[in-house]
């Protein structure tokens, strides 16, 4: 599953390292302050990036005060240095916004289901599913993970877009490891049955 995934998010936090004369004039537009830099900066990322931050919140009245917060923090301090792509780098500053959202607005803990309580799901056969998302558009996929619950849909998120370990998750999000491997195959279980129900239906139409 994360290799599907990631592989419809290529244009998001893997765009390769191009820097051409209108990019490098953006840049340090945007380092001066630049006010017509910033909102051209804001103009050309803001829907993407509107979408990483809905697929963790899940809530777009979330997902828009992470943008908001994310683009003053950006502003504010622009680090960008060229060691990646300018995308990339955005796409850095937005998830990390995300996640300290997520974690702020649940200081006591997310709303992770206990281990006992999840429900008994079947075993997912992930190259059919990675067979039916490939015809997925990226909007769609992206809606389905927005849409699992709160703590399983974190733990997705950092394990498949982040790249993070169960060890770090579980660091990260002060739960115990087996609970970021059960709550990852919750999100995996599913997300694969949204796959196949989106499928089956538009396969009816």
């Amino acid at each position: 599953m994360r290799l599907t995934i990631r592989k419809h998010e290529l244009s998001i936090d893997r765009s390769p390292l191009v820097v051409n004369a209108d990019e490098l004039k953006l840049v340090e537009g945007c380092r001066k302050g630049d006010a017509n830099a910033r909102k051209q900066l804001y103009t050309q990322y803001a829907e993407q990036m509107l979408a990483v931050c809905y697929r963790y919140t899940g809530n777009l009245d979330d997902a828009h005060d992470v943008l908001h917060d994310g683009f003053i923090k950006i502003f504010t301090h622009f680090t960008f240095r060229g060691e990646s792509a300018l995308k990339s780098w955005i796409y850095k500053v937005m998830s990390a916004q995300a996640i300290d959202f997520m974690r702020r607005k649940h200081a006591d803990g997310l709303l992770l289901m206990d281990n006992e309580e999840l429900p008994d799901l079947p075993d997912v056969d992930e190259k059919a599913i990675m067979v039916e998302a490939s015809g997925i558009d990226v909007e769609t996929l992206m809606n389905m993970v927005a849409q699992l619950p709160e703590g399983c849909r974190m733990v997705f998120n950092l394990f498949v877009f982040e790249d993070k370990s169960h060890k770090e998750i579980a660091d990260l999000l002060h739960i115990k490891l087996n609970t970021s491997k059960s709550q990852f195959r919750y999100a995996k279980s599913l997300l694969a049955n949204k796959i196949k129900q989106y499928v089956k239906h538009e396969g009816e139409r």
